[in-house]
């Protein structure tokens, strides 16, 4: 596979407000990062769905001799550099897993951005096997509506596991067992991440949802979180060698998820899993829906999915 690589390091950053999607149609410059380095693989092509970039940060004295865990997060696009994002908001990962190396609280990280894929992000976010599980007349509005009538995310999985992670094994000298390798999302981006840990519980070990959109669409239902609920209870990938976190704000999007995110923490919990070991839930007081909220509070999500057993 022939790849076109771009490169980018320092710059600024900045902040703002608004709503957490960009699409893949959107700004195309290199992440600023003042830290490390970004290496772009462009417009990555697939089979299973449409091409992408992929951003992938590379740390500060990365060494081929040296071997790294590999953290891929969706919505690549908002992930390193406000000052290139639609609404002025960054994640601003790099730094805050350079930090937490730094500490000595995480092994060493590369980060691999995968952007989103604009009108068909929920399309590929939505995670295909709950349709089924799901009354029809709520299973076709949604496939119409909102998934364009084309559900992909088994499509969208396929690309992750069988097309991006070889290639970025094999470009970076990576940890790929699945105790090294693990994803993060948020809001349809978690859902994606936890759907991803249970279909392919041998290639990924953990998996973190910030503000996981369990109702699916944007108002409260019981359709959809009825069938995440019936989903997890059977798919729901072992504690023994998995990691679990769930958060959420209070206010914005994220006002809807208390009652569903409960559910969601006692069918992890009847699993096995275990509260400060395997599992972490937490609750944000004030926290809206947006990249700075995440950014606020990323140090620990991180922490708990990264740091060694």
């Amino acid at each position: 596979m022939s790849l076109a690589i771009s490169v980018g390091a320092a710059g600024a950053q900045g902040s703002g407000a608004g709503a957490p999607v960009e699409s893949a149609e959107g700004t195309q410059a290199l992440p600023l990062v003042s830290l490390g380095r970004i290496e772009r693989l462009a417009n990555f092509p697939s089979k299973w769905v449409d091409a992408r970039h992929v951003d992938v940060w590379v740390p500060e004295g990365y060494s081929a001799d040296k071997r790294y865990q590999v953290l891929y997060m969706h919505d690549g696009q908002m992930l390193f550099d406000a000052s290139r994002t639609w609404n002025q908001q960054a994640w601003d990962v790099h730094l805050s897993v350079a930090r937490l190396v730094a500490a000595g609280r995480i092994p060493q990280t590369l980060i691999v951005g995968i952007w989103n894929n604009g009108k068909y992000r929920h399309s590929e976010y939505f995670p295909q096997k709950y349709l089924a599980l799901m009354p029809a007349p709520q299973r076709e509005r949604l496939i119409t509506e909102r998934l364009l009538n084309k559900p992909q995310s088994d499509a969208y999985l396929r690309f992750l596991v069988e097309e991006l992670k070889p290639v970025i094994d094999a470009k970076y000298t990576t940890r790929p067992e699945p105790a090294s390798t693990f994803l993060m999302g948020s809001s349809m981006g978690g859902l994606i991440s936890v759907y991803a840990m249970n279909e392919y519980p041998q290639v990924f070990g953990g998996a973190a949802g910030l503000s996981t959109h369990w109702v699916g669409i944007s108002k409260p239902n019981a359709a959809i979180p009825l069938a995440a609920f019936n989903y997890l209870r059977t798919h729901l990938a072992s504690p023994e060698t998995h990691r679990l976190y769930q958060d959420h704000g209070t206010t914005e999007l994220d006002a809807l998820y208390a009652p569903y995110q409960v559910m969601v923490n006692e069918l992890a919990r009847e699993r096995g899993y275990v509260d400060g070991l395997n599992f972490e839930t937490r609750v944000f007081e004030g926290s809206g829906h947006n990249e700075n909220a995440w950014a606020a509070r990323l140090d620990i999500p991180l922490e708990f999915l990264l740091r060694r057993p």
